[in-house]
């Protein structure tokens, strides 16, 4: 690791576990509110803004789940499954050291509360970002839905790289029945 990187990992880890949590959380939920009362303000239902040849601005609400599976279902059962994976969420942030697990669960954590204000609020989500590629529509998301997909793939990640880290053996390793020996 080179002076100039190994200052910068330093610097990171001395910033105290509950601030770095609190907040990456607290932006992804500021970031989510703003921006949902901004669309409410600004953006009638069924309104279209075109902002790039892939991407429009919309006011959508959302009854369901992400990408609104399970619309059938009652706002207070997804009410339980928020509160019950916020809890989760934050018992293994209180258990966890790794920083890259720190900044994906807390990014989690912020899209679930994100969302989770709304449906206590309006008993929907507002979804205001539509990507599509010519007919392709991917479904309408928010800043919330935007942090729990990039936590849920960085948190991932990062299981992925200490499993790999975890099964590698030393090449010479004496007492390791499959090291090379010399």
């Amino acid at each position: 690791m080179s002076r100039g990187t190994e200052g910068l990992r330093n610097r990171y880890d001395s910033i105290p576990k509950g601030f770095f949590i609190l907040t990456i959380t607290l932006t992804v939920v500021s970031l989510d509110y703003i921006t949902k009362r901004i669309i409410e303000t600004y953006v009638h239902p069924h309104t279209v803004i075109d902002v790039l040849p892939c991407l429009r601005i919309v006011n959508v609400k959302n009854i369901g789940a992400a990408f609104g599976l399970f619309s059938g279902l009652s706002n207070n059962i997804f009410i339980f499954i928020s509160l019950a994976a916020i809890i989760f969420i934050a018992i293994y942030l209180l258990r966890t050291t790794v920083r890259l697990e720190l900044f994906s669960l807390s990014l989690i954590l912020g899209g679930a509360v994100g969302n989770l204000i709304d449906r206590l609020t309006i008993g929907k989500v507002i979804d205001f970002i539509d990507f599509f590629i010519g007919k392709w529509h991917w479904p309408a998301f928010n800043v919330a839905d935007s942090a729990l997909t990039v936590g849920i793939i960085l948190f991932l990640w990062s299981n992925t790289r200490q499993r790999k880290q975890n099964t590698k053996v030393p090449r010479h390793d004496p007492n390791h029945r499959f090291s090379k020996q010399e």
